[in-house]
């Protein structure tokens, strides 16, 4: 050190720079947790409404999921008329019990005032006071009186499809530019949403057109009365391997058969069209006993190719002194349902033999049962009693019971009351063929 020079002196941190600059990045650090929470929020919610397929069901979820992305209280999508004039149908969300029953009797709204804006400007809307807002005309007696409203036009294929509005933050705050941009971006993921859902339908209904098509129209089988229904399953593919049929044979006898090829597919559909055709031409020739026609059947497939695995009931309703009796053989089918006057019912459980396509060189036995007057016969698939948390017999059980409920009906509307009813989840496509022999030969 030079002679007079003064030491240095020690550097003091500048404790106020400090602070700032630590509070600026946990700032920072906090509006990135936020960022963060809102993506993974936005992720899950495109997750959530790109998972279903029922349209009704997806319009529902869209506002739900918007909803939640940013705290509303209340939320609604209203789709446009195919004139794009006005509101053809409104989903609202939100409103109590209470407040639902102020507004019976009041229509939905159509696209008036501040929902009429957004109808003839199909840009993003924020709204911190509803009222106060050119367009508004107020609220119909007994409606929630809403304060804030975020409002974004949702498209499909590049059409305006509809209009989805949220309103009343939770936390009492407007919305803003961070909840008008989550909203936004849930739309476009909306509009895909909407649109598989639309193609799912038009998918479902060629499938189910085409499904039917395939399944015969039920022929006069006097003096029998026969009645059928087919229900699609709730799959993706609603394509199913169900058939039934009933052909009038000589000497007064009518052959009946139900099946249920597995799988769901074209391929299942084509092989179950062709099993139909291959039994309604083998029942013609052999007739009897219905076990060699199943035997034969099953050489048939055998012989024609990789054919899946099949169930059937195969079963012949012939007169006999004055009464009728029942013939059958199933290869791994459930059992036909028996229900007699005096609405007693019982399940003719038999050796139900192999399904078609496992051994052709098992044989399969063959029953008869009486058929009193006025009995019906039911013939199902199983599509009709499963459900994953039952078991079969229980199933059966309340499938026998509710054709006990509704044996008095006309046969036609008795297999609807079945297939309405039916004690499955829906998971499989369901087939009934009933058949009624007359009160009095």
């Amino acid at each position: 050190m030079a002679e007079g020079q003064e030491p240095d002196k020690p550097r003091v941190p500048d404790v106020e720079r400090l602070d700032a600059e630590l509070h600026q990045v946990s700032e920072e650090l906090r509006e990135l947790a936020v960022a963060k929470d809102r993506l993974h929020g936005l992720l899950n919610a495109v997750l959530a409404i790109s998972g279903e397929l029922d349209l009704t069901a997806v319009l529902h979820r869209i506002v739900t999921t918007a909803m939640s992305l940013v705290g509303a209280r209340y939320g609604a999508l209203g789709v446009l008329h195919e004139s794009g004039e006005y509101l053809e149908h409104f989903i609202p969300v939100g409103m109590s019990e209470q407040e639902r029953g102020a507004l019976a009797g009041v229509n939905f709204p159509h696209g008036l005032g501040v929902l009429g804006h957004l109808i003839r400007n199909p840009e993003p809307l924020r709204v911190d006071d509803i009222l106060s807002h050119p367009a508004s005309v107020g609220f119909p007696p007994g409606h929630p009186h809403l304060r804030t409203l975020l409002g974004v036009a949702i498209s499909v294929r590049g059409q305006i499809y509809g209009d989805l509005y949220l309103s009343d933050r939770h936390d009492g705050r407007r919305f803003d530019r961070d909840d008008e941009d989550m909203v936004v971006a849930l739309a476009g993921a909306a509009g895909i949403a909407i649109e598989n859902a639309r193609l799912f339908a038009e998918l479902r209904d060629s499938a189910e057109t085409f499904q039917r098509l395939l399944l015969p129209t039920l022929p006069d089988l006097r003096p029998l009365t026969a009645a059928a229904v087919y229900r699609p399953s709730a799959q993706p593919n609603p394509l199913g391997g169900d058939w039934y049929d009933a052909i009038k044979l000589p000497e007064g006898a009518v052959g009946v058969v139900i099946g249920d090829v597995v799988g769901h597919d074209l391929h299942a559909a084509a092989v179950m069209s062709s099993t139909r055709s291959m039994l309604q031409a083998l029942l013609f020739d052999l007739r009897t006993p219905p076990s060699a026609v199943l035997a034969q059947l099953d050489r048939t497939l055998n012989a024609t190719g990789d054919s899946p695995v099949t169930t059937t009931c195969l079963a012949l309703i012939a007169p006999h002194e004055g009464s009728w009796t029942l013939h059958w053989s199933t290869a791994g089918h459930m059992p036909p349902l028996l229900i007699t006057p005096g609405r007693k019912v019982e399940y003719l459980d038999a050796e139900p033999g192999l399904p078609l396509g496992v051994n052709t060189a098992e044989g399969r036995p063959d029953h008869t049962h009486p058929l009193p007057a006025g009995a019906t016969v039911v013939f199902f698939t199983d599509g009709l009693i499963e459900h994953p948390d039952h078991t079969i017999d229980e199933s059966l059980t309340a499938l026998a019971e509710l054709a006990i409920t509704h044996a008095a009906l006309p046969l036609q509307e008795f297999v609807q009351a079945l297939a309405d009813n039916h004690p499955s989840d829906g998971h499989d496509d369901i087939a009934i063929l009933a058949l009624r022999t007359p009160h009095s030969t």
